[in-house]
């Protein structure tokens, strides 16, 4: 192993610079503190996980790959209110995504209740906990303040004898809830309140979703997590920076309850989005108020609601990537991840034909019944990705923004008496349009060039614009997704009188006789396609049904983000 590691750090010395994290590991692999590293993500099953909790999964499971060391998967789940299988399953899944491989390593802090019950005992008798009766409207009058010590709980000294008589009635049964905690005996008078005496356990009398009725008394979360990362052999516990407050807890914990080697705390910065929602208790009510269809709705930006909106593991690494690792919290623009998806669907995803918001063409002069095949590259920047024939006859489709009776200046689509290129098929002069009752705009009428097919004239006259098309004999209806932001960006997320959302009521907008191309109709689940012009989409998972496709917009084709 000695060696593994000599030569892993030859190589990091020629590699680029370090970010504090490897820093800190290739000195402890250095001075001999640990001889390999193992990391964990330990996500609470309360909700779905978002993409901040993605920054966590790829850092730790990263961090693990990079020094050929081992990553762990561990539910917290010490808190049986609020945990569901429904998540268990959401976050499982979240994590495979991402390509976080915990191999068969996966744990829950309930797997270790008989070991963090030792530990109480262990600490009970070494005069290092305390059972306390104090109500918890007291416990907080005694904790103190930021600027004042707390007092001491007046069964602070209670002997060992009867704290270890009066956790064995906790952990009965024949205690009521909330009567009775479990406090670490570390510092009243500590400037860190997390060291003013926490509890460590309380009385529950819930049903555990794995250990059923065997446990009346649960652990806090500051107690369980140390002993958790202990007993699996974690060497290096990286979570994110609101927890650097509660690593004296977590080191006091490991070393009172005598683990040898214990795990390392390091945190770092979180991520934050700006103008979106990831906080669980507003998603969980969006979720109950039915202002989104689930967890997973694409307008969320949880993990589950970008993959199914289309966003590609790799997009989510590439933009942690860009973030970097630091101690300082900062902000993001969601316009870097959109970069971030374009980036990576650009070499990769057919670009295909569909009208969005559909308006008849008739060439009036081609020939009555006929069609041919038009041939169209899927991807001009990947010429390996093939081609396809596509139907063109005289009935077609194009965008109703592509046509203009009375246009501005430099508006270079189809307009009376103007001649545009239909993309790898024709040019074709506009000669008028039909309308309804109301004024709007029904059929667009046109006269093509057969001479210049493929999209070329032969005669060398140049036209300015090209439009997409699809054809009426070779094209479906479909129903497709556009996003916004769930919040108003103008007036921010949270209304700053009652803490409720800025909903923007301009969400989602739901196409339902889109038209597309024949060879889309056979699109499966989380299939991405660059609809020409119109931006990167993505086959709906969830209402998508076989020969009847769903499309949600991914993002836009334009960007306001620079990678400077």
């Amino acid at each position: 192993m000695a060696e593994v590691v000599n030569s892993s750090e030859e190589s990091k010395e020629n590699a680029p610079s370090r970010n504090f994290i490897e820093a800190e590991i290739d000195k402890d692999l250095k001075e001999g503190v640990y001889d390999h590293v193992q990391t964990r993500f330990p996500p609470e099953p309360n909700g779905f996980l978002h993409i901040g909790h993605a920054k966590s999964i790829i850092i730790n499971s990263g961090i693990a790959k990079e020094y050929g060391g081992k990553f762990n998967m561990r539910f917290d789940d010490t808190n049986p209110t609020k945990e569901r299988s429904e998540f268990m399953d959401s976050i499982i899944a979240d994590v495979k995504w991402l390509g976080a491989d915990y191999e068969d390593r996966l744990f829950h802090a309930s797997d270790y209740f008989d070991q963090m019950y030792e530990c109480a005992v262990k600490l009970i008798k070494k005069g290092k906990a305390y059972v306390s009766v104090l109500t918890a409207e007291q416990m907080r009058e005694y904790r103190g303040t930021l600027t004042e010590p707390g007092k001491n709980d007046p069964d602070r000294d209670r002997s060992v004898e009867d704290n270890l008589r009066m956790f064995e009635e906790m952990k009965s049964g024949s205690v009521e809830d909330g009567a009775m905690t479990l406090r670490a005996k570390i510092d009243m008078s500590s400037p860190n309140i997390n060291m003013r005496d926490p509890i460590i356990y309380r009385v529950a009398h819930m049903t555990h979703a794995r250990t059923g009725d065997k446990w009346c008394i649960y652990p806090m979360y500051d107690y369980a997590h140390p002993i958790e990362d202990a007993i699996e052999g974690i060497t290096h516990s990286l979570c994110t920076l609101e927890f650097e407050d509660h690593r004296p807890l977590y080191d006091w914990v490991v070393r009172e309850c005598e683990f040898e080697n214990p795990p390392r705390q390091i945190e770092f910065a979180k991520m934050y989005l700006t103008n979106v929602v990831t906080g669980k208790r507003y998603i969980k009510k969006l979720v109950e108020d039915k202002v989104v269809d689930g967890w997973d709705d694409p307008r969320l930006v949880t993990i589950a609601a970008l993959r199914r909106r289309g966003y590609t593991p790799q997009s989510i690494r590439k933009f942690v990537e860009l973030l970097g690792v630091s101690k300082a919290n900062s902000s993001a623009e969601m316009a870097m991840l959109e970069y971030c998806i374009r980036e990576d669907l650009k070499p990769t995803a057919k670009r295909m034909m569909a009208i969005l918001h559909p308006v008849k063409l008739v060439i009036d002069n081609y020939p009555e019944g006929q069609t041919e095949k038009v041939t169209i590259e899927y991807n001009k920047e990947n010429p390996e990705m093939g081609s396809r024939e596509v139907v063109f006859g005289k009935e077609l489709y194009i965008e109703a923004e592509d046509f203009m009776e009375e246009p501005p200046k430099k508006y270079f689509r189809m307009f009376p008496g103007n001649e545009v290129r239909l993309m790898n098929a024709y040019y074709v002069k506009c000669t008028g349009c039909e309308k309804d009752a109301d004024g709007n705009v029904t059929v667009v009428h046109a006269e093509y060039d057969p001479a210049t097919r493929g999209g070329d004239s032969a005669d060398g006259r140049k036209v300015k614009g090209t439009i997409h098309w699809v054809s009426a004999a070779g094209s479906r209806d479909c129903e497709v997704r556009l996003y916004e932001n769930l919040t108003d960006e103008e007036k921010g997320v949270y209304n700053e009188e009652d803490g409720s959302l800025n909903l923007n009521p301009n969400s989602i907008t739901v196409i339902k006789n889109a038209k597309i191309e024949e060879e889309l109709v056979g699109a499966q689940k989380y299939d991405r396609f660059q609809f020409v012009r119109n931006g990167y989409f993505c086959v709906d998972s969830k209402d998508s049904k076989d020969g009847e496709p769903v499309f949600n917009r991914i993002v836009s084709l334009k960007s306001s983000f620079k990678l400077s």
